[in-house]
């Protein structure tokens, strides 16, 4: 398939810059994939489409401080995206500056001194003076996507994190998540649905994009996921909701190697079989993007398309700090 076919006009004005004042205040558009049908709604009538048959799936990754802000001991200035730790003093990251650094440049963090030591493929391994947990909680800002506007505040480094989330190590937050608040999860308990969780660390190939005409040569970056055996437990024979495309890429990733932890870089588009997830919980995807490809396979091209439509029609709030949609089989 064509990188164009993936394509749509979205409005900059349409493109959440700040979430909603309260988590779960967002909007919800609902799409059935069977029918076509939409409806418009809140978040807050969720509950209303689980019950005690249900299980629904969250990322409980944990968003770091993943970008730096340097120079160079010349005074250059170098911006530092750390994508995953290697080890203790050791990082595969981006790095923005006036020259592409080559092996031996030195970075200085305050001070901390960060050290070049090679490229791999688009990233650069670099090697910190102190450990790298301690860099970025030290010097470190929260990686807001490059289509929010604003510099990193203080509110966002609540917002652009679940309220669930536990696990340190993924560079972007797993959007779908953010609608959620400790009284809607308690609802959901309530009305008997299990509440799982599973680890997936979104890393920079979030943000890739595709550069390639035909889709089936873009490929993926790998991801680290963690499956526990009691949240495999709890979605046997029973209907799965995926709260984040992460979610569902782990989960189909353990349908087809029979994993429960490893490294995924599983590309779904149209045609894709679905094996464990029955619904979606998602937002809205930029233009020609691999997670756009994911929602147009799990409920079809045209109706994906014709739903964007209908919710920049409606003046929905898109990507990361905007609204939700659910997705029915």
């Amino acid at each position: 398939m064509l990188l164009s076919e993936f394509d749509y006009a979205l409005p900059a004005e349409l493109i959440a810059q700040h979430p909603a004042p309260q988590r779960a205040a967002s909007r919800l558009l609902h799409l059935d994939a069977k029918t076509g049908g939409l409806r418009d709604l809140r978040f807050a009538d969720l509950p209303g489409f689980v019950d005690d048959r249900d299980t629904v799936v969250l990322n409980d990754t944990r968003v770091v401080k993943a970008r730096l802000y340097g120079r160079k001991p010349t005074g250059g200035a170098v911006e530092i995206f750390v994508e995953r730790a290697l080890g203790e003093h050791e990082a595969l990251a981006l790095m923005r500056a006036g020259h592409s650094p080559k092996a031996g440049t030195e970075v200085l963090i305050g001070a901390v001194r960060a050290t070049v030591l090679g490229r791999e493929g688009e990233l650069y391994r670099v090697r910190f003076s102190e450990a790298v947990e301690s860099v970025l909680e030290r010097y470190g800002t929260v990686p807001l996507p490059p289509y929010i506007s604003h510099r990193p505040d203080p509110g966002d480094a609540e917002r652009y994190q679940t309220v669930y989330a536990t696990a340190p190590g993924a560079v972007a937050a797993p959007t779908a998540g953010l609608h959620f608040d400790g009284a809607m999860l308690e609802h959901l308990r309530r009305r008997g649905v299990r509440v799982a969780k599973l680890t997936l660390h979104v890393g920079l190939g979030t943000f890739q994009p595709v550069r390639t005409a035909r889709i089936e040569e873009h490929r993926m970056h790998r991801e680290h996921y963690r499956i526990p055996a009691e949240t495999l437990e709890s979605i046997a024979g029973r209907r799965v909701l995926a709260v984040g495309t992460t979610v569902l890429r782990a989960l189909e990733t353990f349908a087809l190697r029979g994993e429960s932890e490893g490294e995924t870089d599983l590309f779904i588009t149209p045609g894709f079989r679905f094996r464990v997830v029955d619904r979606l919980l998602t937002n809205f995807h930029l233009p020609k993007s691999t997670l756009l490809m994911l929602v147009c396979a799990f409920a079809g091209r045209d109706n994906i398309l014709r739903a964007y439509g209908h919710a920049i029609e409606q003046r929905y709030r898109f990507f990361s700090y905007g609204d939700a949609m659910l997705i029915e089989r």
